[in-house]
């Protein structure tokens, strides 16, 4: 898949991030994730991205990685499989190039660790990760990792195959520049926890699709809402917020569990019964009352 390709393909629907199966031990369960992504391929999402920030990419070792996206890309079908990528300057760009050896038709490439940096040092730690692949690259705004709108054009300069802008920060202006800027040189991702929440603002501003953290485990309503977004279908994106999405994000937020985000995510695959295992520390699996409060939301919402 050509990084145009690619870009036209995210842009053409809902995305997906599968989480990653894990065994009591937290070892990778390679034959129940591909079970997983089977299943989820199956619901017509526009492209999923394995080891992931919902995969549980900062637990996993450089192997690993390699290892869920091969795994993801056997048993996708004809669904795009994006693989996460990241850390520091020694290791990013030698895991991107070993994802597209594993058959990963993109990389998404997920803040650096732990320093931030001005600049000009993103621009030289994207330009090397775009630079050791062939294959299309999305950078993802978030956290340590805001590229402005003047980097992110010279960037698509002298990167051809950078084709997409994915927000996790949630600032609207930036976005807004950003897209202004940039036109339909990128395809515009939008990444903030529970993305449904935010999906009528981002498309206003000119967001072009939104990746779903639930459609892992209840894809037939997260592509109902999809198309409500969508088609502006109002009445049903007020019904769909209120009678789930907003229950939902009140018990993603109780306390201060920042990492509840994607362990509710696996809660909700246990529920359906696919149960993707255990979140690895420093997440923390939900509590049992919250578990229950997810089940009767999902069984009321089914």
């Amino acid at each position: 898949m050509t990084p145009n390709d690619l870009k036209k393909a995210l842009a053409s629907g809902l995305l997906s991030f599968p989480t990653t199966v894990f065994n009591d031990d937290y070892s990778f369960n390679e034959g129940r994730y591909r079970k997983q992504v089977a299943w989820q391929s199956g619901f017509g999402a526009a492209a999923l991205f394995a080891a992931g920030g919902t995969g549980e990419f900062f637990s996993l070792s450089p192997d690993e990685v390699v290892a869920v996206v091969r795994a993801a890309k056997a048993e996708a079908g004809n669904t795009p499989i994006l693989s996460g990528c990241g850390y520091g300057a020694g290791i990013a760009p030698k895991l991107a190039r070993a994802t597209q050896d594993a058959g990963a038709d993109g990389i998404l490439l997920l803040p650096h660790y732990l320093v931030g940096g001005d600049q000009e040092g993103l621009f030289n730690h994207i330009r090397s990760v775009c630079d050791a692949v062939e294959i299309g690259v999305i950078v993802y705004n978030r956290d340590n990792s805001i590229v402005l709108p003047d980097t992110l054009a010279k960037l698509c300069d002298v990167c051809p195959n950078l084709i997409g802008f994915k927000d996790g920060a949630g600032d609207i202006d930036l976005v807004a520049r950003v897209c202004n800027k940039m036109g339909d040189r990128l395809t515009y991702i939008g990444g903030m926890p529970t993305a449904e929440v935010y999906a009528q603002g981002y498309k206003a501003i000119g967001m072009t699709t939104y990746s779903s953290a639930v459609f892992n485990f209840m894809p037939e309503l997260a592509q109902k809402f999809y198309a409500a977004v969508t088609s502006d279908d109002a009445a049903t994106v007020k019904s769909l917020l209120e009678n789930f999405f907003y229950p939902y994000v009140a018990i993603r937020d109780r306390g201060a569990k920042r990492g509840y985000a994607v362990s509710i995510v696996k809660a909700g695959l246990k529920a359906i019964g696919r149960d993707p295992g255990p979140v690895r520390a420093p997440l923390c699996d939900l509590r049992p009352d919250e578990y229950k409060m997810l089940q009767d939301l999902i069984a009321k919402n089914s």
